[in-house]
């Protein structure tokens, strides 16, 4: 299955292998600062970019209501950051 275009625009490859993605198209994904993409290869010369849904996170959200003490998704990667220590 083939996801239909909504808008096209173009990037170029640097020479470091990075490339910029469109402003306007991360805005229509609902994409931002701090998501993490896991990039899938379609075809030749076609990729696909696919925001990766953090497990720990679901378990958060799941967990929301009860007394964790942790009421943001910073605080969360923190004490994420603190058990990787």
């Amino acid at each position: 299955m083939t996801a239909e275009v909504k808008r096209e625009a173009k990037t170029k490859v640097s020479s470091k292998n990075q490339i910029t993605l469109p402003v306007a198209a991360l805005r229509e994904a609902n994409v931002g600062p701090g998501d993490v993409l896991r990039v899938e290869v379609v075809e030749d010369g076609v990729f696909r970019l696919v925001r990766h849904r953090d497990p720990w996170w679901d378990l958060f959200e799941e967990a929301a209501g009860s007394d964790l003490g942790i009421t943001t998704r910073e605080e969360l990667e923190e004490m994420r950051d603190e058990w990787d220590r």
